[in-house]
Order: structure tokens, then C-alpha cells, then sequence
């Protein structure tokens, strides 16, 4: 079989690339605008040229610097701010960012690729183009994606829970081509055998808050989903991983590390705010412990014996470790989010406010599509176009 081209449209750190490659589909251009992104996508797929731009602005000039060919696949997994449910006031935010698809599909007419992926959070589907209006965003781009000939087009809802990623997390998916002999199908989902926290995290040396040491070695213990990650022949890299990278104690104030003892397995911060009396809060504020308000999302404890809940772009403040009284590192996040352990995350700061354009470490992985999740669609993908 002739091997598939693809342009990674929003290409964040690389996880659409990393799992079209694994399925054996060469990603011949990416598109990103954040510099930090830019750095780790380029520190792990050297070969792969990246145009740093917004993608408004990416003429045909501009990929034909490094591509002059058709291509068989766009992805495009543009940024989710303005569709997100999950306590995001972003959601109420009406601008360009959420008719970005339409950049995908004016990429896909300037190389004529065969097919075009779209990815986003699910609360896509319920957003209005205008505020108090009654057209969703999906029926534009529908319209869009026919108006501009992929009106062939299958749309899904997958968790990647059910692919092997050790994860809840329920995405919006498109696949639209041009081609109407091409017949479309999307991933079937297996829920037998779901990756746990536990089976994640083997292998990583236990830390507590504030430690300076910073392990270098993985402990032997491995699962079948930790010996996947370090396996460079189904990455299709020569990215060896021999030691532990990433893998750094969080700071917390001694108050947060009290707070994060009170909350069990499976609770929130919203949980102790609901299971104390109005005194006990007051009290747990005045020793600060507890903060002045909850957020929803705020220190979820995850279950070891389950799949993680969704990692986001705030999963420093969103998930406490299971057993220990910390935030996650970032190896282990990476882990939720099936990244191979070889994986660079050298862009941006370890930790920074995301008031800024700059994307920090834990913020890069956790916009990025679960590999193992592309990995599933890319083996769709060579099915269909063979």
C-alpha cells in the first residue's frame, strides 16, 4: 500500500502526528501558531517541516515552500475555548475562533486532499454561531464542508476510554471527503479492558509535594500499557527511552497539601465544600486550607482502579494524585494522555499562567489529542483509502 500524506492543521505538541505515525501515515507539513507547541512538535518529529503562522494567514505559496503534491489527509483540531462546557467562560464568547474550521477546509481545496478529520470537545455541537441566535456551529460547518465539495461526511462521539487511553475524555469528531466512492467509517469503540491510574503511572518512582530530588530511572514494575509506551517499533521512532524525563515534584503551600488530604478517591474540592458545615469552612479559611470559592473542576482525586477523568489544559489544578497529596507531574499526565515515554515536551516553561499565548508543559499536553486516540483513526483512515 502506498503510504498516506497528511498536513496537521493546529498541530499543538504533535499528538495527531504521533498516532498517524504509529498507523503508518507520514505527516508532511504541520501548522501551528504558539512558538512552545512549535518547539516540542519539531523536538519530536524532526523531519516533519512546521510553517509557525496563523493559520488565517498560510497562502498556497506557503506550503508549497515544502509541499507541491496532492494530499490524502487534513486534520484539524482547532482550539476548543469558545465551545468548552466545563466552567470555561470562553463558552459565552462569540469571535473567530469558532469558524476556524473553515481554515482546515480552505487547506484541504489548496492541496486537494482526499479527506479532511475534524476534531473538538462535544460542546461543539450544542454552540450557536451568534448569541440568542438558533444556527449551531456544526450546521455551518457542515454547509461549509459541502459548499466547498467534502459532502460525504460521517460524524461521532468517541471516548477515548474506550482506545486504550487510560482516560474519560468524549470528543466531537468529523470525517468528510470528496470522494463518493470512498466509503467512510469511523472507530469502533472496546470497552473490554480500559487502562486504570494504576497501570498509567507504573513504573514511575513515588514523589511527594516540594521534593527536590528528581528521579532519573523508571522502577522495573511495568504493565502492558507502560511496555506500549516505551515501544519505539509501534511509535515508529528511534526516540529510545532510557531515562525518566519530566517526572518533578509539584510546589504547594502547606495548607493546599492539607486540603489535598482531606479529599478522597473520586472527590473535588467541590466535594469538602459541600461536606463541611458553613463553620468548619470558615474555620478551614481562616487556616488556609480551603479557598474562598470552589471551582467545579478544581482537585479532582483520581481512582486508582479507574480510568482518569478528562485531562484538560488545567490538569495541574484539576487532578490530585491518587495516593499521594499532590498535583501530577508532567510524565504522568502524559501518561493519561498515552504519549510515549520518549516524548520531549521541551516548549515553554514548566508552569506559566495561561494568560499568555506561551503554552507551559502540563497546558501542551493537555490541549493535545490522546496519540493513541489518532492512532485509532489513522488505522481508519488506510482502511478506507486503500
Amino acid at each position: 500500500m502506498k503510504k498516506l500524506t497528511h498536513i496537521d492543521c493546529f498541530a499543538g505538541p504533535g499528538g495527531i502526528c504521533t498516532g498517524f505515525k504509529a498507523a503508518g501515515i507520514e505527516t508532511v507539513l504541520a501548522i501551528e501558531k504558539v512558538e512552545s507547541c512549535v518547539e516540542t512538535y519539531k523536538a519530536n518529529h524532526p523531519n516533519v517541516p512546521v510553517i509557525q503562522m496563523d493559520i488565517r494567514k498560510v497562502s498556497k505559496s506557503d506550503i508549497a515552500q515544502y509541499w507541491h503534491k496532492d494530499i490524502d489527509i487534513v486534520s484539524s483540531g482547532m482550539p476548543c475555548e469558545t465551545f468548552s462546557t466545563a466552567g470555561n467562560k470562553s463558552r459565552s464568547f462569540y469571535d473567530h475562533r469558532q469558524f476556524l474550521f473553515a481554515e482546515a477546509i480552505r487547506i484541504a481545496k489548496l492541496v486537494n486532499a482526499k479527506i479532511i478529520l475534524f476534531e473538538n470537545v462535544k460542546g461543539i455541537t450544542s454552540k450557536k454561531t451568534e448569541k440568542n441566535g438558533t444556527r449551531l456551529i456544526v450546521d455551518e460547518l457542515y454547509d461549509q464542508l459541502s459548499a466547498n465539495g467534502y459532502k460525504y461526511y460521517v460524524d461521532t462521539i468517541l471516548d477515548a476510554a474506550d482506545f486504550g487511553v487510560p482516560q474519560y475524555r468524549q470528543r466531537f469528531f468529523v470525517l468528510a471527503t470528496n470522494d463518493p466512492k470512498i466509503e467512510l467509517q469511523v472507530p469502533i469503540s472496546k470497552r473490554n479492558g480500559m487502562v486504570k491510574v494504576k497501570d498509567a503511572l507504573k513504573g514511575l518512582p513515588p514523589l511527594e509535594a516540594n521534593e527536590d530530588r528528581i528521579p532519573k530511572h523508571y522502577l522495573p514494575n511495568e504493565s502492558d500499557y507502560t511496555k506500549l509506551l516505551k515501544d519505539a517499533k509501534f511509535w515508529r521512532t528511534r526516540r529510545a527511552t532510557s531515562e525518566l524525563t519530566y517526572h518533578i515534584a509539584p510546589k504547594h503551600r502547606e495548607g493546599t497539601i492539607k486540603r489535598l488530604s482531606l479529599i478522597r478517591p473520586g472527590e473535588g474540592l467541590k466535594d469538602l465544600f459541600e461536606k463541611y458545615t458553613a463553620a468548619q469552612r470558615e474555620k478551614l479559611r481562616k487556616e488556609k486550607i480551603l479557598p474562598k470559592k470552589w471551582f467545579i473542576q478544581r482537585n479532582r482525586r483520581l481512582i486508582e482502579t479507574e480510568p482518569s477523568v478528562t485531562v484538560t489544559s488545567h490538569c495541574l489544578d484539576e487532578l490530585v494524585h491518587p495516593t499521594s497529596n499532590r498535583s501530577l507531574t508532567v510524565r504522568e499526565v502524559a501518561r493519561l494522555q498515552s504519549f510515549p515515554d520518549a516524548y520531549d515536551f521541551k516548549g515553554g516553561p514548566l508552569i506559566c499562567p495561561h494568560i499568555y499565548e506561551t503554552q507551559d508543559k502540563y497546558e501542551q499536553i493537555g490541549d493535545a489529542v490522546p496519540p493513541l486516540l489518532a492512532y485509532a483513526w489513522g488505522k481508519v483512515i488506510r482502511k478506507v483509502l486503500s
